[in-house]
C-alpha cells in the first residue's frame, strides 16, 4: 500500500473510532467524567509537549556545542510534534499515542527504530539518487566588481 493511501484510510477510520471510544467510555463513566477526561489530556499534553521540547531543544543544541551530530535529537523532534498534536486532537486512542511520543523512553525507542532502519537510508538515497540527474551544467563563478 502507497504511503498517501494509508494516511486516506487513517484520515477516515481514526474519527470513526475515537467516536466510538468516546461513547464506550462515555456510557461507563458519564458524560462530564468523560469530558473533563479529554481536556485533562490535553492539558496534561500540551504541558509535556512543552517540557520535553525544551529538553530536546536543549540536548540538541548541548550536541551541537561538542561537536557532535544532534541524530537522535533531529528524529525526537518531529515526534514530539506529531505526539503534541495528537494530545490536543480529542479521543483516548490519539492520546495514547500522542503519550507514547512524548514519554522520553519510548520516544528514543521509536527515534532508535527510526535510525536503525531503513528509514533514513531510504530518503538520503532518495536524495543521491536525483542530485545526480542528468541536467547538470559544472561551471566556475568569478565576482567581478
Amino acid at each position: 500500500m502507497k504511503v498517501m493511501q494509508v494516511l486516506f484510510l487513517a484520515v477516515l477510520i481514526v474519527p470513526f473510532i475515537e467516536i466510538y471510544l468516546l461513547l464506550q467510555v462515555g456510557g461507563i463513566i458519564g458524560a462530564l467524567p468523560t469530558i473533563f477526561l479529554v481536556v485533562f489530556t490535553a492539558a496534561l499534553g500540551s504541558w509535556l509537549l512543552k517540557q520535553q521540547g525544551f529538553a530536546t531543544l536543549q540536548r540538541f543544541q548541548t550536541s551541537l556545542a561538542q561537536g557532535e551530530i544532534p541524530a537522535y535529537e533531529m528524529i525526537e523532534g518531529p515526534i514530539i510534534v506529531l505526539g503534541g498534536i495528537l494530545l490536543l486532537t480529542p479521543g483516548f486512542m490519539t492520546d495514547i499515542i500522542g503519550f507514547a511520543c512524548l514519554i522520553p523512553q519510548l520516544r528514543k525507542r521509536i527515534a532508535r527504530y527510526v535510525l536503525e532502519n531503513h528509514i533514513i537510508q531510504a530518503v538520503s538515497g532518495f536524495q543521491q539518487t536525483t542530485t545526480t540527474a542528468h541536467n547538470v551544467l559544472e561551471g566556475e563563478f568569478h565576482k567581478e566588481e
